[in-house]
């Protein structure tokens, strides 16, 4: 793991500034454990991915979104291969910013003031020009839309289980009714535990993962084809199908339109 200079030591509690931001950029994968801080944090990719453990999910967050992630809230970050990623960090008491973890999509202006604002020294005075910068970023990070690209991993203790099964192998195409009977519950129990752990059906929430696991292998440039049958697709037009249904664009437009 190789981070940039700018990324050791980075400490944004120590910052009485309302906002901070770092640029950092690796060669290896890098896995951040789990910690928090006291400001709000937006993590977003210039290129590859950030894949992130919050509050019982994993989140996706694949080039031109960030996920946010509020103050004090436990969460890791795994960095892939060959990343450029800004994060910025923000004072929770800023009305009007998200106050629950979400993916935001980022617009070319407000990811234009992160990597400006990444740039400027940070203990930046009171009446500097980048206070102004920052109170203009602010503005439009409260307007940025947000995005579903999460996999909510349940508590209790059989979905645990599962969730963890799908992640190591997103390509299981067992049914309601074999995952049911691998828990010894009937397929109504299991669908009626599974919506009321995560809030949605036992197949969005696998699509959720194939989402997530689709837009991770997309960032590394693999093809398609290859993502299509690592998720278990019968072919590649229904994964294309699903992915278009799911984020209104086929996968190759959609990284395109993403960076």
């Amino acid at each position: 793991m190789t981070l940039s200079p700018n990324s050791v030591n980075f400490d944004s509690d120590r910052y009485t500034e309302t906002v901070n931001a770092l640029r950092t950029s690796s060669f290896g994968h890098i896995e951040m454990p789990f910690h928090q801080h006291m400001k709000c944090q937006l993590v977003m990719p210039l290129t590859g991915f950030v894949r992130c453990r919050i509050a019982g999910a994993i989140w996706m967050v694949p080039a031109n979104c960030a996920v946010w992630i509020p103050s004090q809230v436990l969460h890791s970050n795994h960095i892939s291969l060959s990343s450029d990623v800004c994060i910025l960090f923000v004072d929770p008491d800023i009305p009007g910013i998200p106050d629950k973890s979400c993916t935001l999509s980022i617009s070319p202006l407000l990811r234009e003031l992160i990597i400006s604002l990444a740039s400027k020294k940070q203990d930046y005075a009171s009446d500097d020009a980048t206070v102004r910068l920052t109170q203009v970023l602010i503005d439009e990070l409260i307007c940025m839309p947000k995005e579903h690209f999460d996999f909510p991993i349940p508590a209790e203790t059989r979905l645990n289980k599962i969730a963890h099964l799908l992640l190591a192998n997103p390509g299981d195409r067992k049914t309601v009714g074999e995952w049911a009977s691998l828990f010894a519950m009937s397929e109504r129990t299991f669908s009626r535990l599974v919506k009321q752990e995560v809030g949605m059906t036992f197949g969005r929430w696998r699509g959720q993962l194939h989402l997530v696991m689709a837009l991770q292998k997309l960032s590394s440039n693999e093809s398609v084809q290859r993502i299509s049958e690592d998720l278990g697709y019968e072919s590649v037009s229904a994964f294309i199908t699903f992915f278009k249904k799911t984020l209104g664009r086929p996968p190759k437009q959609y990284m395109r339109q993403s960076v």
